[in-house]
């Protein structure tokens, strides 16, 4: 295995280095790149030029903007239209849970609530009092609200919105904000719907129907109808949650969206994949930051970082959800016991070996692997840091384990 990094590192050079890195951010979707089009050429013209430094910097400060930028969600909307529970949705969190935000109680303070998302410190949630419950004109409301601090509004009705969310939305946007109108609690609709006529119900005519009625509310007020999500703030999977949660990410600032995709609930296997690549794109910025490295004996590997290995697998478990605390409220609310769902997963036991030689060997068939499907990374004869094949096998292996819980626990409901 040694021979294998030998051989490696006799090929490696900085143009591949360059070409390497182009050639994998090229495939990512401009709206799910974590890092801006300057920083990436600024990245690639460093590399060109051989500036290994240069390019470690600006890697190095890219990835602590990364971490450490704020995101601020404002959310408004009149009394009873389930902002409360939206908010818990966005932050994954059940109404019952500590720090939730409080729902169904009736709206009487002017007090504008900070609700901090409970994986991704930097995430927070802001519970505005709805423009009708304060008299101000709507720019008059922002500047009380200190609209500037905020990186989009999200306006929730439940029914239809009013004139002063209207007003709102326009002066929100004259201050060159963007804002989305959600309109919560369809399954309610449909579920009336159902009930008082079982005969001729038609769940996509009557989705059609609340959209179209909320399009015309714009329309009669001489704006023009923007996008409307509607949505179950129990349902999030169905609807047009996860519409909404793309729709945030493909217009929030690039170096915003790496905390934004990772805070997303995993309702769906595209919310779970959106985390996978985002995640892989930090690993390769790491790579590329940490520079080329001749050999990596998976016998040095094992002794040498066995630790800081586990802190980064214990990271990936708990924000993919397939931590031990995660594990405990899945199996509460799905009613299938934790042990059974430990059964499922493969996570928790990748650095549970006696044998240092089966990590080695399992590192060697991840190798050939990622060699086969990302041609460019090995075929041009580099080798990045020894961790970063490793941070591969624990993100896919953390990813699938989401997957299965996702299908076990839904199959459930």
């Amino acid at each position: 295995m040694g021979q294998l990094f030998s051989d490696i590192a006799q090929d490696e050079g900085h143009g591949d280095l360059e070409s390497s890195f182009t050639a994998y951010f090229k495939k990512i979707k401009t709206e799910n790149t974590i890092i801006s089009q300057e920083t990436t050429h600024l990245i690639e013209f460093h590399l060109k030029k051989g500036n290994i430094q240069g390019a470690n910097s600006v890697i190095s400060d890219a990835l602590k903007n990364i971490d450490n930028v704020p995101i601020n969600i404002a959310v408004t909307g009149e009394s009873g239209a389930g902002k409360s529970s939206f908010i818990n949705a966005l932050r994954g969190v059940r109404s019952e849970d500590k720090g939730a935000a409080e729902v169904g109680v009736i709206e009487t303070t002017m007090k504008i609530t900070a609700y901090n998302h409970p994986k991704i410190k930097t995430l927070t949630l802001w519970d505005l009092p709805g423009i009708g419950t304060m008299k101000f004109p709507p720019k008059d409301y922002l500047d009380k609200v200190k609209f500037q601090k905020y990186d989009f509004f999200i306006i929730v009705s439940a029914t239809r919105f009013t004139k002063h969310e209207l007003e709102l939305a326009k002066a929100i946007r004259f201050m060159k904000k963007n804002y989305y109108f959600v309109r919560t609690k369809i399954d309610i609709d449909l579920e009336n719907e159902k009930t008082t006529k079982p005969r001729t119900f038609d769940r996509e005519k009557i989705l059609e129907r609340i959209r179209s009625y909320c399009m015309n509310n714009f329309i009669q007020n001489n704006m023009d109808a923007p996008q409307i999500f509607l949505v179950s703030n129990q349902y999030l999977s169905l609807y047009d949650f996860p519409v909404l949660m793309d729709t945030l990410i493909k217009d929030l600032p690039a170096q915003k969206r790496h905390s934004f995709m990772l805070s997303m609930s995993n309702v769906t296997e595209a919310a779970i994949d959106k985390k996978h690549e985002s995640m892989q794109q930090t690993v390769w910025l790491e790579a590329i930051k940490d520079g080329i490295l001749a050999t990596a004996p998976a016998v040095g590997i094992l002794r040498d970082d066995v630790e800081k290995m586990k802190v980064k697998l214990n990271y990936y478990r708990f924000v993919f959800g397939v931590d031990d605390e995660s594990l405990e409220f899945m199996a509460k609310d799905s009613q299938v016991p934790v042990e059974q769902l430990k059964k499922v997963i493969k996570s928790p036991y990748l650095l549970e070996t006696k044998k240092v030689e089966t990590l080695g060997e399992t590192f060697l068939k991840y190798l050939e692997k990622f060699a086969s499907a990302n041609g460019g990374l090995l075929a041009t004869g580099l080798y990045f840091r020894k961790t970063f094949y490793f941070h591969h096998i624990f993100l896919d292996t953390v990813t699938e384990d989401a997957k299965i819980l996702l299908r076990v626990t839904y199959s459930k409901k």
